[in-house]
């Protein structure tokens, strides 16, 4: 299995990460064999992952202001509360952990919307949850997609100087 360039987000965000630009060629590391079932288990996730694709685009598409698909996948489960916690209902056990990634989405995106980013790199397709102290961050990963536009941003400055 291919490693993921960004670990460590809220579980919406990190399925939304499993689709990824590697040099300019689009990475779905769900391709590859086993990771559905590696990402469920990593995260915990009872379940198959029959639908965890169609809920990555809906999160995506949500991220983007459509929240029409988001809401199709919601439609498959809900929140019954109850004395001693609260009990996910969802009636097809294939849209479980579907169903559980976009419902903490909404929660997430209910707590902290400003927070939720996406890499200031427009070649990037990764989103993260800005947990700096002022809210700065920009990029997915300073490494990686802030490097490169510091490396720009110096070819750039050299150019203009010989120019």
């Amino acid at each position: 299995m291919r490693a993921r360039p960004l670990l460590g987000e809220p579980l919406p965000l990190d399925l939304v990460d499993t689709l990824w630009n590697d040099h300019g060629t689009q990475v779905d590391y769900f391709d590859d064999e086993g990771a559905a079932e590696s990402w469920l288990a990593e995260h915990g996730l009872p379940g198959q992952e029959d639908h965890l694709v169609e809920t990555r685009q809906a999160l995506r598409a949500a991220l983007q202001g459509d929240e029409a698909p988001l809401d199709a996948v919601l439609e498959h489960g809900s929140v019954r509360p109850g004395l001693r916690g609260e009990r996910v209902i969802v009636d097809d056990p294939s849209w479980h952990a579907a169903w559980v990634v976009a419902a903490d989405f909404v929660r997430l995106m209910g707590e902290r919307p400003d927070r939720v980013r996406k890499c200031a790199n427009p070649e990037c397709l990764l989103w993260f949850l800005d947990i700096s102290k002022n809210g700065s961050r920009r990029w997915c990963s300073m490494e990686k997609c802030g490097n490169r536009a510091k490396v720009g941003r110096f070819h750039q400055r050299h150019r203009k100087d010989h120019d």
